[in-house]
């Protein structure tokens, strides 16, 4: 069980992880909230479009359709392994499933009971992601959309300290459904391969600290007046990022041009609101990599 991650914590969760993410719309800000509770929440659900395009799919997801008001997940993944994010907060994609199989993924029991009722709201409990796929058996799934799955699965477990068992596919929830379907997709085989990827560091999260990057110094650092060379290579690599706001500098004086260039790169990593305030935390400094001075 676990409070449901913010659109910041979200998008950082799975840029960390290596995926390639794009924000739809109003994405922040669109959900089915008014109509029930979002969370807390106990795991990912994974699905088929049984559509073609992405556009056309993500479109459709975002806006869902006259029976079935969108947002119908939380992202879609494409064949090209990219994620489109197009809800936050409750999605319609779950529907009504088994409350047996939810009590194992809560307690991450393994196997799964089956799934022979439809008497719990799973839109309330489960993230939600759309996979591009006609889900005939026919339609491939390239190895860069099944790699992209793992991933986003994995960084919603690791940003909830949840195991694979928490990762159930909507034919293992729902009756009579079947998805995700086709070869390479298996529940059993991604949980496994989720498992891999939760037992190493995930792949877009900075290498460890070395001797070549300054270490984060803490927030209570970056105040009026402070003075360090720290701050005017953190400077520079604002600048080097594109998201330098000086008129002169930058310089070893932390400033309020130091701030705003420094929301510019917290923005820029997909953090919003008061997650872009301008006074580094330590996921975007280690993201920033500012060289020793």
């Amino acid at each position: 069980m676990a409070t449901p991650l913010t659109a910041s914590k979200l998008i950082a969760a799975l840029r960390d992880e290596g995926l390639v993410v794009h924000e739809v719309r109003d994405w922040r800000e669109h959900n089915r909230n008014s109509k029930g509770p979002w969370g807390p929440t106990h795991g990912v659900m994974l699905h088929h479009t049984a559509t073609q395009g992405t556009d056309s799919s993500v479109n459709l997801c975002y806006d869902g359709r006259s029976d079935l008001p969108g947002p119908l997940c939380h992202g879609v993944i494409d064949k090209a392994g990219e994620v489109h994010l197009v809800g936050n907060g409750r999605a319609n994609h779950a529907g009504l499933g088994d409350a047996d199989v939810l009590r194992a993924v809560i307690n991450e029991d393994s196997p799964l009971p089956p799934d022979n009722a439809a008497d719990t709201d799973g839109n309330r409990y489960f993230y939600g992601f759309e996979c591009i796929n006609l889900g005939d058996g026919k339609d491939p799934w390239p190895t860069e959309q099944r790699v992209a799955m793992e991933k986003a699965a994995a960084a919603i477990c690791r940003a909830h300290g949840w195991t694979e068992r928490s990762v159930i596919g909507h034919l293992e929830w729902q009756p009579g459904k079947v998805d995700p379907r086709g070869a390479g997709v298996g529940m059993d085989d991604l949980r496994g391969r989720i498992k891999k990827r939760l037992a190493k560091p995930p792949e877009g999260s900075p290498e460890p600290q070395q001797p070549a990057y300054e270490p984060f110094p803490g927030q209570a650092f970056f105040r009026t007046g402070a003075r360090s060379p720290v701050i005017t290579a953190m400077g520079e690599r604002l600048v080097a990022e594109g998201c330098g706001h000086y008129e002169v500098g930058p310089g070893p004086e932390w400033t309020e041009a130091d701030r705003t260039s420094y929301a510019a790169w917290q923005r820029k990593l997909g953090f919003h609101g008061k997650d872009a305030d301008g006074v580094p935390g330590k996921v975007s400094w280690d993201r920033l990599r500012v060289p020793k001075s």
